[in-house]
């Protein structure tokens, strides 16, 4: 039943006009770093790579939050729920069926803008390095983050309005990026209370910080096994616990 959920998600989510827009701007701007790369001599690769994976996780990033955050209130508005939910469908059937429907879709758009970013590595390299697979795991790296994302958008659509669900969900995603400094700051403070505060923080709010690797691979430096098996497991057991206070959350739902 998840499985079938999960299709019917993914079938109408490619619908969504949205998608194809913003799969179109990520491609343009992979193209437009084409351009800048011809002009940048001796860094060209470099920078095709830098914007090319900017991109992707830019408009990845918009298309979790936009689909993420009005999966509920979307099949409540058009009562397709009411239906589903009369059938021999548990609801945490539906929320991971949700979820895993909502991955599919960010994968399948994320390739074609993976695609369009190794063409036109092809295009100026006149072909490929050894090196571009490194382009391969940023991806994957990114991936790992709209998973994440995507699990906390679904949770907050489980209880708030769209708006009031995508600021939450733009917010822990803003503050997540620079969770590291804000260790950092505890860190450096004086203050055993605030240490206690930002490292506590630090723990619990979603570390997106450490799926950016785009420098990284742009200057074609090796991605560490233990980071990539580090941060699978994180994301795994993060979004676990999303999916498991979602479902909680649905199951305790009036919908009448």
């Amino acid at each position: 039943m998840i499985a079938v959920i999960a299709w019917n998600t993914f079938r109408e989510a490619v619908r969504d006009r949205i998608l194809f827009n913003l799969v179109f701007f990520a491609l343009l701007m992979i193209s437009a770093a084409v351009l800048v790369g011809q002009i940048s001599i001796g860094i060209e690769h470099l920078i095709i790579v830098n914007l090319g994976l900017t991109a992707i996780s830019l408009f990845g990033v918009a298309m979790a939050v936009i689909l993420g955050v009005a999966l509920i209130y979307k099949e409540i508005e058009r009562r397709t729920l009411y239906t589903l939910l009369s059938k021999p469908v548990r609801r945490w059937q539906f929320i991971a069926g949700k979820y895993c429907g909502l991955c599919l879709t960010l994968t399948v758009n994320t390739l074609f803008m993976t695609a369009g970013l190794i063409l036109a590595l092809f295009y100026v390299d006149q072909g490929l390095r050894p090196s571009d697979l490194q382009v391969l795991v940023g991806v994957f790296f990114i991936l790992l983050q709209l998973f994440l994302l995507t699990g906390i958008a679904l949770l907050f659509s489980c209880f708030a309005t769209p708006a009031v669900a995508t600021l939450g969900t733009l917010g822990l995603y803003m503050v997540g990026v620079f969770s590291e400094d804000i260790r950092t700051f505890g860190e450096i403070s004086k203050d055993p209370m605030m240490q206690r505060l930002t490292s506590g923080l630090y723990y619990l709010l979603p570390n997106f910080g450490a799926f950016n690797v785009i420098s990284a691979v742009a200057h074609e430096h090796p991605i560490p096994g233990a980071l990539i098996a580090g941060n699978i497991t994180y994301v795994v057991l993060y979004v676990a616990i999303a999916l498991i206070a979602s479902a909680a959350i649905f199951s305790n739902r009036d919908l009448k």
